[in-house]
């Protein structure tokens, strides 16, 4: 009986899992970081394999972080059409801003020079700008902001919607609680953005989600053109997480990729949060995976990672469990 005893309890010792598993898991990772995927621990492989929603920010993730100022429009036969970009520029030149540097990069192609005739500056992070010039106050940025502060956008819903339809984001400039001008800000897709949302349906992804602090249209129209079907737009910085959180709560397995600081919190409230090398640094930080290239054909693959990783998982435990019954009951 000792040999049957030593034999059982050979057959049924857990080598074999607690070596292969861990194994699959290093395999991985290695394999992920070979390819330009950094992933940050082996349950974020299982978090990939399980997805089954992938929640994109519009903004630097399906576009490329570079907008550029398409029109200028006036409302206010005081304020030219060069005074709005010149005042605008004169405000967002103090911030690192992708869509600051855009306004400012206008105003310097008109040759537009600007003293600094305003107060000081107040940056409310995905809101926009406030400041007083002339003794009068003076807010630029996002609509719900420029409302907030008790200026009417309504008389110029046409116009709004004008510059909406085209998939250009909207900038709104007001004086004295007095909207005086539009700034259209056309922020290019990138050019993978198609092929990875074509990608991830092929890949059987039954949920995908876009998320912008855009007006509607303009989401609508950006969503269009990328196939996607559900989004949310008008979002402020604290609404993404809420979203992320929604739909974690209804039981789906949610992955989560933005570059930004104001996306950190919906990466932490999902199951895998993505960012790209280019984001900023905290999105970086507190992302469970990094598509190092900065490329979003980067994160299919990540997916198709995840899932080679699980099955090879579960191969070795019902070949472990299978071999071992054999064993046991011969």
């Amino acid at each position: 009986w000792v040999a049957r005893a030593l034999t059982f309890l050979v057959i049924s010792c857990p080598c074999a899992l607690v070596i292969s598993i861990p194994l699959s898991f290093f395999g991985g990772i290695g394999g992920a970081s070979k390819r330009g995927i950094l992933v940050k621990g082996s349950n974020y492989l299982e978090a990939l394999a399980q997805t089954e929603t992938v929640v994109f920010d519009k903004t630097g993730t399906l576009t490329v972080s570079s907008p550029k100022v398409a029109e200028v429009l006036s409302l206010d036969p005081d304020w030219t059409e060069d005074e709005v970009p010149k005042i605008s520029a004169c405000l967002e030149e103090h911030f690192p801003h992708p869509v600051a540097r855009a306004v400012v990069k206008a105003a310097e192609q008109k040759n537009l020079a600007h003293e600094e005739e305003h107060a000081e500056v107040e940056y409310i992070v995905g809101h926009g700008i406030a400041s007083k010039l002339r003794g009068q106050h003076l807010v630029i940025g996002s609509r719900h902001f420029v409302e907030d502060d008790g200026v009417s956008c309504a008389f110029a819903q046409n116009q709004i919607e004008a510059i909406a339809s085209k998939g250009h984001s909207v900038l709104y400039l007001a004086v004295g609680q007095k909207l005086i001008g539009l700034i259209g800000i056309e922020d290019p897709l990138r050019d993978e953005s198609k092929y990875v949302i074509a990608r991830l349906r092929q890949m059987g992804i039954p949920h995908i989600v876009m998320i912008t602090g855009d007006g509607e249209k303009t989401a609508a129209n950006v969503a269009a053109r990328l196939g996607i079907t559900e989004f949310y737009s008008q979002v402020l910085p604290d609404g993404k997480s809420a979203i992320v959180s929604h739909l974690e709560k209804e039981g789906r397995r949610v992955l989560m990729i933005g570059d930004g600081i104001n996306d950190t919190p919906a990466l932490s409230a999902a199951s895998v949060g993505v960012s790209l090398s280019d984001g900023a640094d905290l999105a970086k930080e507190v992302a469970s995976v990094v598509l190092l290239g900065s490329d979003l054909t980067h994160l299919p693959l990540a997916l198709e990672l995840g899932r080679r990783t699980y099955a090879r998982i579960k191969t070795n435990f019902r070949t472990t469990i299978g071999l071992n019954t054999a064993y046991l009951v011969g």
